[in-house]
């Protein structure tokens, strides 16, 4: 897969020589209204060819009738407009050329229509992956290949993009810390959790991922290495409209034996969207039920008194998935300045597992001595209900507007574990009695959040924004631990494992960004400052971690339009890493009597100061050099042993410092009409600096990822897909991972007139994606291999019905835009 991908790339970097004579890219833009002078908001704007009105590009006037086309390439055009109502109006034939980049068209005037007009379609397709100046955008509707996959197997495609599916991390250029937002509102989910929700959201209710790498001010500080924001779909105009999906599939994965496990998975939603007068309503349901299977293989040395003691795991774990995920809204547009809004959405979530590990002990001859197998019966299960009040004014329509949002959240997990472990001699008697234990952890998570944000257009177009913003954390944690006596069959309360953990925050913040322009040079820069008060406390162990503490976040984003072929941006943020919540508590989770993780209540914030520079030609070719450095940076599952007992756990620390210089370009290759190319290669070096067990540890690497795309139109309603990704050797703290990669093929046959679709996908044919890795420091000596089942077929239908063109619900961001990340699953 290495030598196909390489050989593709550098075939594609040497195509990529012949596009210097590539036409220069401009915009146009304009405004459209009635002709009682009124603004046209939402109509359906054309970009077309002069000669022979061919459409080029397609887009929607906003609420002032303004619209705008980017990214287009040299010529002679005219704009046409259409709107329910009245009749297509044109525009006067224009150039777009060196001498005039960007075209202001005039006014144009729509009459009213005095008779019915015949639908017309515009179709416009965007390519999977787009580079744009300040972020990269994965288009995920457009992809066929991406239909019938989970959110989390799309998001490993994406460029810089790493998926440690053994520690349920998810990593941007090699830097864990990614703040996930789903439409805009941050997920108040820790990286556990958040990996676990996307392992369970199906791809055809995304439409976009965005991936932004140094975000500004107004954002919250939280994340070292950017934010995720994934849009989900959504409708456009006015009237009626809604999609239905239906989705299903089948996977496979060999199990202990090597005998095959089938694991079937079925998915459905529905997505309404009702606009009439001053009303916006939307809502949607989705259901998925899915089964799932992991494999995992652990291999250790554990020395101690001179001799080594080799432990040889191997565990199955089949899963079993059914979720339900809600969203209802309303907006009610007071006047044509105010607007009102209130949002309703949340999850309920039903995990199961049963699995075995088999563990093979070793002497230091490699003597079989024992060989306990322990059985798992765990059920997870999880809802939220998430409530938000917002309002926003606008002044004058010229830009300047006050948003307020009020946010309430509440997590409720309930998770059941239960662990019986049989010791057997070499020769299958028993060695001693067996071992029960069963653990209850019922959670409870509430955030209150409010905030407020107002911006202030200036002369000459810069503008300052301005916001505050509070938020509450009140959760409760508590394990309860009861093992099983023998000789009585009782189960007793066992103090020694349980725990309860409580853990309150308030954090408060401000920040002011300013944006205009000097000469030739935009300008961006901002101040954000955040105060925080926590305090965790360990009803069980009578202890208590009362941390205060005042930061201040600065940004700086500077732009130079060298020519028009030439975009140079340089940004420089410094951010922050909280603990999730859950790593603080001190409580253990067992995978065996021999192999457990636990938390670190002392756990510290890591805090991140980034660099990049990028240089963006012709709108589509980006290269981005980049800088980090990481102090007082978060381990997730740093390994340690208590060699005596031969036990081996894994908990959160902190390391010292983590360097990271990144190199990331993105260009696409259209190597005919019908075949379209986009690649990524995504370059870092990573030095690790600590102390561990008083003993300095260091670790240098350099790595890399590669991701390419192909997309073929085989006829007006047939077209497929090829994609794979690659990634090297690669460093997760004490983990030293092997390469993985990738590739996938799908097929998409368009159906009713284009209202339907039904796409076939077939997600790594030859099952070679899966997690190789070591850890060597000092006594510990530890190989982990998982392997999960990523070979899978699927095959999904979507059918568009109603109105086509009803407008959707307002993008906003909710108050609570940060705390959602650092809650933490129990699976």
């Amino acid at each position: 897969m290495k030598t196909i991908l390489s050989a593709s790339l550098l075939t594609l970097l040497a195509l990529s020589s012949g596009f210097a004579q590539i036409l220069t890219r401009g915009a146009v833009n304009g405004q459209v209204g009635s002709a009682a002078g009124k603004p046209l908001e939402f109509t359906t704007m054309m970009l077309l060819k002069a000669k022979d009105s061919t459409l080029v590009k397609g887009a929607i006037s906003d609420v002032d009738g303004k619209y705008a086309f980017e990214n287009v390439g040299a010529g002679n055009y005219l704009v046409a407009a259409q709107q329910i109502g009245y009749r297509k109006t044109y525009s006067a034939p224009f150039a777009v050329d060196e001498s005039h980049p960007t075209v202001s068209v005039p006014a144009l005037v729509m009459s009213d229509e005095t008779k019915s007009l015949t639908e017309v379609k515009v179709v416009a397709q965007k390519p999977f992956i787009e580079q744009q100046v300040d972020r990269t955008v994965m288009n995920v509707e457009n992809s066929i290949v991406a239909s019938g996959n989970t959110a989390l197997e799309v998001l490993e495609k994406a460029p810089g993009v790493t998926i440690d599916r053994q520690n349920d991390q998810i990593q941007l250029k090699g830097k864990a810390g990614v703040i996930v937002y789903i439409d805009g509102k941050q997920t108040y989910l820790s990286q556990q959790e958040v990996s676990n929700l996307l392992k369970n959201t199906p791809s055809d209710n995304i439409a976009s991922i965005e991936i932004i790498t140094n975000p500004g001010s107004k954002y919250d500080a939280a994340g070292n290495s950017g934010i995720i924001n994934i849009k989900m779909k959504k409708n456009k105009n006015f009237g009626t409209n809604g999609t239905f999906i239906l989705g299903t599939g089948y996977g496979w994965v060999n199990n202990l034996v090597g005998a095959r496990d089938d694991l079937p998975k079925f998915n459905t939603s529905l997505n309404l969207n009702h606009r009439e007068g001053k009303v916006n309503v939307f809502g949607n349901y989705s259901y998925v039920n899915r089964q799932s299977a992991q494999t995992n293989e652990i291999n250790r040395a554990i020395p101690y008194n001179g001799k080594t003691t080799y432990f040889d795991q191997y565990s199955f774990r089949p899963n079993q998935f059914a979720g339900h995920s809600y969203k209802a809204g309303l907006d009610y547009f007071l006047s044509n300045k105010s607007t009102i809004g209130v949002l309703f959405n949340g999850f309920s979530n039903d995990w199961r597992s049963n699995g075995q590990n088999n563990t093979f002990i070793s002497d230091q001859n490699r003597q079989l001595t024992s060989r306990p197998t322990t059985k798992t019966d765990a059920r997870e299960f999880m809802s939220n209900v998430t409530g938000n009040v917002n309002y926003k004014y606008d002044f004058d329509g010229k830009g300047r507007e006050w948003t307020v949002d009020a946010d309430y959240v509440h997590y409720g997990g309930h998770n059941n574990n239960n662990l019986s472990t049989i010791y057997y001699n070499p020769d299958n008697t028993l060695n001693r009695p067996n071992q029960d234990v069963r653990n209850n952890m019922p959670s409870v998570i509430n955030i209150l959040a409010f905030k407020t944000d107002y911006v202030h257009p200036m002369k000459n177009g810069s503008k300052v924004e301005a916001g505050l913003k509070s938020s509450f954390v009140d959760a409760d944690n508590n394990t309860i631990y009861d093992t099983l006596q023998q000789e009585t069959r009782q189960w007793l309360p066992d103090a020694s494992r349980s725990n309860q953990f409580k853990y309150n925050e308030n954090i408060n913040a401000a920040y002011i960004n300013y944006a205009g322009k000097v000469g030739k040079l935009k300008i961006q820069t901002g101040l954000r400052a955040e105060h925080t008060h926590s305090t965790g406390t360990s009803v069980t162990l009578n202890q208590t971690v009362d941390r205060n503490y005042l930061n201040l976040f600065p940004t700086v984003f500077l732009s130079r339009q060298l020519d028009t072929n030439n975009v140079l941006n340089l940004s420089y943020s410094r951010r922050i890493d909280r603990p999730d919540y859950q790593n603080l508590n001190p409580f253990v989770f067992y995978l065996d009597p021999y192999t457990y993780q636990k938390g670190n209540p002392f756990l510290r914030p890591q805090y991140t100061n980034s660099v990049e520079l990028t240089h963006v030609f012709k709108g589509a070719f980006s290269t981005t050099l980049g800088f980090s450095r990481t102090t007082d940076f978060i381990n997730q599952e740093t390994p340690r042993q208590i060699a005596a007992q031969n036990i081996t756990y894994v908990t959160p620390e902190n390391l010292g410092h983590l360097d990271n210089l990144s190199l990331n370009m993105s260009f696409p290759v259209p190597v005919t009409k019908w075949w379209r190319m986009q690649n990524n290669i995504s370059t870092y070096y990573q030095n690790y600096q600590t102390v561990y067990s008083d003993t300095p540890y260091q670790v240098k690497l350099v790595a890399f990822n590669l991701y390419t795309s192909n997309n073929f139109t085989l006829s007006k309603t047939l077209s497929a897909e090829v994609s794979g990704w690659y990634n090297s050797a690669s460093q997760y703290g004490f983990y030293r991972a092997r390469p993985m990669g990738a590739f996938s093929v799908g097929v998409q046959k368009k159906l009713m007139d284009g209202k339907a679709n039904l796409k076939l996908n077939v997600n790594d044919p030859f099952w070679m994606n899966q997690f190789r890795g070591r850890a060597m420091v000092q006594d510990i000596d530890f190989r982990v291999g998982s392997r999960w089942e990523s070979r899978r077929v699927m095959l999904t239908f979507t059918y568009r019905f109603g109105n086509q063109n009803v407008k959707s619900a307002r993008q906003r961001n909710s108050a609570t835009s940060a705390e959602q990340d650092r809650v933490k699953s129990g699976n």
